[in-house]
Parts: structure tokens; C-alpha cells; sequence
């Protein structure tokens, strides 16, 4: 049995949805993903730790549980989780660690056996594979590309590739879908998706219960897909004219998250589309630092999101931001 009654954040949010905002217990076993008798511990626990008294108390300056409330709150969000500041982190090209291990965490709450689990692209999605978490309880989940990735450069953050590293580290299993990212016409693009082999795979979207993704921007100095050859600078730079904030599996969007300015190149994305992306129930968008806030806020717009795991600089940057 997972510990989660060990988990205080987790246990501030039960207390919170439940004595503030008059939230039953059904209905907060739904949102976070956790069930009805682990709900009524952590309510006992809020009260045995002290978090529950006559109001309900933040347990540490350094857990940002009012500020997730107002996110979710803000963009109607099933649940938002905040870590400490990017800005400390030396290497800004690195995702911050403790968002990969805040996912990691995340995934081994909801996940389990016999989920099936969508897997997207990028150096976020690496980073939070290869984060130091220990696993303690292995899940008997599958984990389905969600795009191709077939002969770009960096297979080691394509999607097939990142599939199996998750399946490793949850003791699951994957599928791999063996087809490029960006087809250079879309009637090209429909006649491979009409392939057997193909069909095994992008059958199984619809059966998807969680799907977890970078967020991508659409300034060239931050962008993966351009840095990786996907898309080229010229194009970029139009789209950005034309009010680009950022990508999600390789489909751009603006703030509002409108992607049809986009459709001529999204199209001819080889993956999951956006109409069955959101009829997925877990939609877990990983992104950090003040360079997203933008990109995330049009991802949430968009409908793209249900669940945001972010850190500080990213949330504060969310909650002040009105150009939405």
C-alpha cells in the first residue's frame, strides 16, 4: 500500500477541499485520484498532526497549498502541484528536479494496474523519467507513444523512447509506434494512419487514462522542437508573429489556446490529436520557469490540461497574469 497518509501536502488539500470548501469525500476521491477510506485517514491525520483546528493551517512555508487551491481555483483545474523556484537551479537547461520528482510522485498515486498511460516528447518528459524518486510499488501499467519520433535527431527524448523509460522505472510494459513526428503532406500522413501496424497503436488512444507532457515554447532560444530540427526558424518566427505561445506534442496554440492558426502544420503531426487528447481523464502538463507562463497559461485555456505540475516562479507568473 502506497503511504500516502505519510503525505502532508496531500493530506493540507484533503482537509482543505474538505472543511473549507465543503467538498464530500466521493467527490475528493475523484479529484485527487485516491480512495475512500484513504480519503477518511487523511482527514483524521489532518487533525492528529494539527493541521485542523479552528481554521485549517499550511504545515510549511515551503509548501505552496493556498497558492495550488487559487490556481485550481482560477483555471478550473483538477489539481495543480508547486515546487520551489527554477531560478536556483545552476543549469537552466535542466528541468528543475524536484518538478520531476513532484510527477514521479503524482504518477504513483493515480496510476493503477492495467492503466494505460500516453507518453509525449522533450527533455521535460526526460528529466522527469530519469528523476530521483524511488518507486517502492511497481504498476502493471501500459505506456503508449502518443506521436513518432522515427529518424529526428534525439531518439533519447523521442516518445517511444521515453515510453519504455517509464515502463522501466513503474515496472509496466509499452507499445511502440514506429512513424515520423511531422509528415511533409497530411494526405501522406492519412495513408500511413490507415496501416495495421499503426492502427495497433493509435487504437489504444482511446483507451488512454492518463497522459503526461512537456509544454513548449515557441521563443526559439527555449524551443526543443526547433533545437531538435522539427521545425524550422523561419517558421517558428511566423508563428510567433501570428500569436504563437507554445506546442504541445508538436501541435501549436495560441494564448487563448486556439490552434487552428496553426492546423496547416499541426496537421501533419504524426500522433494523437487534440480533439481525443481531451477526452482524457488524467491530462498532466509538466512545464517551469517564468519563460512558460505564457505557453502553460495556453495550454490551460485550450482545455489541453487537467492537472499542472509546475514550481513557484511559473505559478506566481499564472496567478498575476490577466492577458488571458
Amino acid at each position: 500500500m502506497r503511504k500516502l497518509v505519510d503525505d502532508v501536502r496531500l493530506i493540507f488539500k484533503c482537509c482543505s477541499l474538505y472543511y473549507q470548501e465543503g467538498i464530500g469525500q466521493k467527490e475528493i476521491c475523484e479529484l485527487l485520484g485516491i480512495s475512500r477510506p484513504t480519503v477518511s485517514r487523511m482527514l483524521n491525520a489532518g487533525k492528529e498532526l494539527g493541521i485542523v483546528k479552528i481554521k485549517i493551517h499550511n504545515p510549511d512555508n515551503l509548501v505552496y497549498g493556498q497558492l495550488e487551491r487559487d490556481l485550481e481555483k482560477k483555471f478550473k483545474l483538477q489539481e495543480v502541484i508547486i515546487v520551489p523556484s527554477s531560478e536556483l537551479i545552476e543549469n537552466k537547461n535542466l528541468l528543475n528536479p524536484e518538478i520531476g520528482r513532484a510527477a514521479l510522485k503524482f504518477m504513483t498515486r493515480i496510476l493503477r494496474d492495467r492503466d494505460y498511460v500516453g507518453v509525449s516528447m522533450g527533455a521535460t518528459l526526460q528529466s522527469v523519467a530519469r528523476a530521483d524518486f524511488f518507486i517502492e510499488n511497481k504498476v502493471a501499467c501500459t505506456f503508449v507513444p502518443v506521436m513518432g519520433g522515427v529518424g529526428e535527431s534525439r531518439p533519447d527524448i523521442h516518445s517511444n523512447y521515453l515510453a519504455q523509460e517509464f515502463a522501466d522505472r513503474f515496472g509496466g510494459k509499452c507499445v511502440q509506434l514506429f512513424a515520423p513526428a511531422l509528415f511533409s503532406k497530411r494526405s501522406l500522413l492519412e495513408e500511413f494512419s490507415r496501416e495495421q501496424m499503426i492502427l495497433k497503436v493509435t487504437n489504444l488512444f482511446s483507451k488512454l487514462d492518463v497522459l503526461i507532457m512537456g509544454i513548449g515554447v515557441s521563443n526559439s532560444e527555449h524551443s526543443t522542437v526547433l533545437h531538435t530540427g522539427y521545425i524550422d526558424k523561419n517558421t517558428l518566427e511566423n508563428f510567433c508573429d501570428r500569436g504563437a505561445v507554445g506546442d504541445i506534442i508538436l501541435r501549436y496554440f495560441d494564448i487563448n489556446g486556439n490552434h487552428k492558426p496553426f492546423d496547416e502544420f499541426n496537421e501533419r503531426v504524426g500522433g494523437i490529436r487534440l480533439s481525443a487528447l481531451k477526452r482524457i481523464p488524467y491530462r498532466v502538463g509538466v512545464a517551469g520557469g517564468k519563460h512558460k507562463i505564457k505557453a502553460v497559461a495556453g495550454a490551460i485555456n485550450g482545455g489541453y490540461l487537467t492537472v499542472l505540475i509546475t514550481d513557484i516562479d511559473c505559478a506566481e507568473g499564472l496567478l498575476n497574469f490577466n492577458a488571458l
